[in-house]
Parts: C-alpha cells; sequence; structure tokens
C-alpha cells in the first residue's frame, strides 16, 4: 500500500515505514503529524477524489535538514550592478507511521 501526498506545492510518493523530506513544518522532533493523501493504491483498489480526502497518512516528525546550497548571481551590463547571493533551503524529515483509508 502507498499514498500520494501534497506538500508544499510538490507531490511525494509515500509508503508505510519510508522516512521522507518534505517542506519546512511548525513542530518538534517526535511530533506527531497528519498529512491529507491524493491517491491513495491499496493491492487491489485505487482510491482518489473526494475518498482519499478521508483518507490519513499519520507519520512522525524525525528530524530537520538542510538542502544543497543554491548559488546565483545577477549582473546589469554598462551599469556597474554585480550581487552574489545564495539559498539553502531547509526541510523537515517525517516518518510516515500508517496509511489509515
Amino acid at each position: 500500500m502507498y499514498a500520494v501526498i501534497r506538500s508544499g506545492g510538490k507531490q511525494e510518493k509515500v509508503s508505510v515505514g519510508q522516512s521522507v523530506r518534505l517542506e519546512l513544518m511548525d513542530g518538534l522532533i517526535g511530533d506527531p503529524i497528519d498529512l491529507s493523501p491524493i491517491l491513495v493504491v491499496d493491492d487491489e483498489t485505487v482510491v482518489s477524489g473526494m475518498q482519499a480526502a478521508s483518507a490519513v497518512v499519520k507519520g512522525e516528525i524525525v528530524g530537520f535538514q538542510k538542502g544543497p546550497k543554491v548559488k546565483g548571481f545577477k549582473y546589469r551590463s554598462k551599469t556597474n550592478m554585480r550581487r552574489r547571493f545564495g539559498h539553502r533551503q531547509n526541510y523537515t524529515l517525517v516518518k510516515v507511521l500508517e496509511i489509515v483509508k
């Protein structure tokens, strides 16, 4: 059994026991978290739409992590404008405990 969940404008395929890196969420390590699935696939059935809205993916916050550093540079010719910047995205590590249909 697996489910497709939505997190921060992205979709992730998760199954029970899997650790997933999602967008930064409020909470502390060890806090339970409920995620709403878009699609739930069992061995013989596929549930989506309004039926999947009643399902819940239960998980636990395992930790926090930072993504890779992304470096950027802006330049405009003939104006002496140069700007260097960097960005590093924060993520939440979530362990999926169960999928309830």
